[in-house]
């Protein structure tokens, strides 16, 4: 789940972890990705004269669940779907090493020393 409000963000990954507990869904782990901020320029008309109008930041809580059976998915999912808050956005996918490196944060200096040990 994504959203510019990050209380709305993590109340919302509370509700739904809390849905989770009560309906035995077995929960792995939640947790939030690093903030991403995008900084909004406006230039001028000619393209000389660049402006800073302004920074949004992005929240994003991740809850990963396990053993959700194919009968109970479509009515758990559309539980979370009408309880969700204007504001955020919701996106089911399966798990992946990808996501879990984001998780951590990795910075590209390590990467790149990395690579010259290697």
């Amino acid at each position: 789940m994504t959203g510019y409000d990050i209380c709305l963000v993590e109340h919302y990954a509370q509700y739904v972890h809390w849905l989770c507990n009560k309906l035995s869904v077995n929960v792995v782990e939640s947790y939030t990705m690093p903030t991403k901020s995008i900084e909004l320029v406006w230039t001028g008309e000619h393209g000389s004269k660049v402006r800073v109008d302004g920074h949004l930041t992005s929240h994003q809580c991740v809850i990963q669940i396990k053993q959700l059976t194919a009968t109970f998915s479509p009515i758990f999912l559309e539980t979370i779907q009408n309880n969700l808050p204007k504001g955020v956005h919701l996106l089911v996918k399966e798990h992946t090493a990808e996501d879990f490196r984001i998780q951590l944060k990795i910075r590209t200096e390590l990467d790149e020393l990395r690579a010259k040990l290697q």
